[in-house]
C-alpha cells in the first residue's frame, strides 16, 4: 500500500494562509460609526468630560486624554480640554447630563465649534489567567452652538494579555475618530 504524499502548498498561498490566521487570532473589536459629517478643517475643538459608567476610577479622564491625542494625532490643531478643577466624577446618573451641559457652556465661551465627548463603559483587565485588557467606549462630535450631535460612534475590543490598556483603547479610540473626521474639509 502506498502513503500519500503530504500536500506541498506554493510559497505565495502558505504566506496568505499565514496572514489570514494571524487575522483570525488578532484581538477582537466592535465598531459602529455613523456617517461622518462635513467638517471645518481649521475649527477649535474642545474635550468634554467624558461619562464614566465604569468601576474603575477615572477611566473617563484616561479617555479624555487618548481622545485629546488622538485629535492632534488626527491634524485637528486648535484643541482644548475641560479644566479638571471643573470636573466631578458623577456618582449619579443625572450628574452625566448637568456636568455636559456646564461643559457646552464652557465651550461655548471658549469658542470652539466642535466638542468631542463619550463614555466609557468598560476600562479593565479581565479576571483570569490572561487578564485580557478590555476597552469599551461612545464618542460624539458636537455642534457646540447648538448642542446638535453630528456624529457617533460606538465599540468595544480586547487585547492580548501582554498589551496595555492604553494601547487597546487607542487602538479602539483611533478607528472610531478616523471616521467621524473622515470629511473634514477646508
Amino acid at each position: 500500500m502506498k502513503t500519500p504524499h503530504p500536500i506541498l502548498l506554493p510559497p505565495s498561498l502558505r504566506l496568505l494562509l499565514l496572514a489570514l490566521l494571524a487575522l483570525a487570532a488578532s484581538a477582537c473589536s466592535t465598531l459602529e460609526r455613523s456617517a461622518p459629517p462635513k467638517l471645518a478643517a481649521d475649527a477649535a475643538w474642545v474635550v468634554l468630560p467624558f461619562a464614566n459608567h465604569t468601576e474603575t476610577p477615572l477611566a473617563g479622564g484616561r479617555a479624555e486624554s487618548v481622545a485629546e491625542g488622538l485629535l492632534r494625532a488626527l491634524g485637528v490643531a486648535k484643541v482644548r480640554r475641560y479644566p479638571a478643577a471643573l470636573q466631578q466624577e458623577a456618582l449619579f446618573e443625572g450628574a452625566d447630563a448637568r456636568q455636559q451641559e456646564a461643559a457646552l457652556a464652557w465651550a461655548r465661551e471658549q469658542g470652539a465649534r466642535y466638542a468631542l465627548g463619550g463614555s466609557v463603559d468598560e476600562w479593565r483587565y479581565k479576571v483570569g489567567v490572561d487578564g485580557e485588557p478590555a476597552v469599551g467606549v461612545t464618542l460624539s462630535i458636537i455642534d457646540v452652538a447648538s448642542g446638535e450631535t453630528l456624529w457617533s460612534g460606538v465599540g468595544g475590543k480586547s487585547g492580548w494579555s501582554r498589551e496595555a490598556l492604553s494601547a487597546v483603547a487607542r487602538q479602539l479610540m483611533h478607528k472610531l475618530l478616523a471616521g467621524g473626521l473622515a470629511d473634514r474639509q477646508d
